[in-house]
């Protein structure tokens, strides 16, 4: 794999800045999803400080993963399987979420932790399979290498954004937490399709929008809008 990375030529074009804006603009819309899954994921732990440290560690492991996948990309795409072990996990990663028991508001939870490194594998591992769907757009994209290396770097930076935020508002929304796990089940969904499928191209818009929507109903409503409203009748 290292060979196959300093053998590809480094070919910088006038098309090379926007080609790059493409692939980290892909990264950022399809890292959403991703996102809250690591953000529900660290929810595991009691602690915000442990939940930030699982994310940092998780996202460097997660980051060599992403490098060994996409330096393999080519090879790994011509499996199936690979595609199927990645819905297989994720699906079962939903359905852990949906089946557990429910706490005294009603709500589901993810996967309970007693230490950082027990959270660490999970949150790399769900990302790799995250990973086998956008990897494979980004090469649609662009075929160099470094370019989507590139592109990856900067995804996965965001992407440890966005989830920072979102731990802040899976608190404050009711419903995010569900819609987070729906939209994994409709990426493990996708790879199952396309394992079965090889020719069906799902349209990523119609993607994006359905993960829109999802995401619409999981910021409808607020956990403290109950006693907003009844402050406001005082």
């Amino acid at each position: 794999m290292i060979d196959k990375l300093l053998d590809v030529p480094v070919a910088v074009g006038t098309s090379t800045p926007m080609l790059l804006l493409v692939l980290v603009a892909l990264e950022a819309v399809l890292s959403a999803d991703n996102a809250v899954a690591l953000a529900s994921i660290s929810q595991g732990l009691a602690d915000d400080k442990l939940r930030r440290q699982a994310l940092n560690i998780g996202l460097i492991l997660a980051y060599i993963l992403r490098m060994t996948l996409i330096l393999a990309a080519t090879w790994v795409v011509r499996y199936w399987q690979f595609q199927v072990l990645g819905a297989a996990y994720l699906l079962w990663l939903v359905y852990q979420y949906f089946s557990s028991k429910t706490s005294e508001d009603g709500a589901h939870h993810g996967p309970q932790f007693t230490s950082v490194w027990q959270a660490i594998p999970t949150i790399a591992i769900t990302d790799l399979a995250f990973s086998l769907d956008s990897v494979a757009t980004a090469i649609a994209v662009s075929t160099d290498t470094w370019l989507v290396i590139s592109g990856a770097t900067i995804g996965i930076i965001i992407l440890r954004f966005m989830a920072g935020l979102f731990i802040k508002w899976l608190d404050e929304y009711t419903h995010l937490e569900d819609a987070g796990y729906v939209t994994v089940a409709l990426v493990g969904i996708k790879l199952l399709v396309k394992a079965a499928f090889p020719e069906v191209e799902v349209p990523e818009l119609l993607i994006v929008s359905t993960i829109g929507i999802i995401f619409a109903w999981g910021f409808s409503q607020r956990e403290d809008a109950p006693e907003k409203l009844s402050d406001a009748g005082e």
